[in-house]
């Protein structure tokens, strides 16, 4: 995810702030994601208010809330096995 500057103004921002301050502030950023583009606004419009005591917490949030834009393949893992039940779960092998 390319935060085009998003990243520092956050880290410079003063802290402690709240969603809204952000939304207001740096909204109309754009994040460049893998699979298209959004904006820090409708990021955070996702969460729920809250208040970030510093940057840290600011940055995970926008982190935490981006869409499925910011992902190569949905449901893919090359790690974990895929749930049951799961719409990308490979055909069943009978042998």
């Amino acid at each position: 995810m390319l935060l085009n500057g998003t990243g520092e103004v956050i880290d410079d921002h003063e802290y402690p702030a709240t969603t809204e301050e952000l939304i207001e502030e740096y909204g109309d950023r754009t994040l460049e994601l893998p699979n298209g583009s959004e904006t820090v606004g409708d990021v955070l419009a996702r969460l729920e208010s809250e208040t970030f005591e510093n940057p840290e917490e600011a940055r995970f949030a926008v982190y935490s809330a981006v869409s499925d834009k910011a992902v190569g393949r949905v449901g893919y893992s090359d790690r974990d096995p895929t749930p049951v039940g799961s719409p990308y779960a490979p055909d069943a092998v009978s042998f």
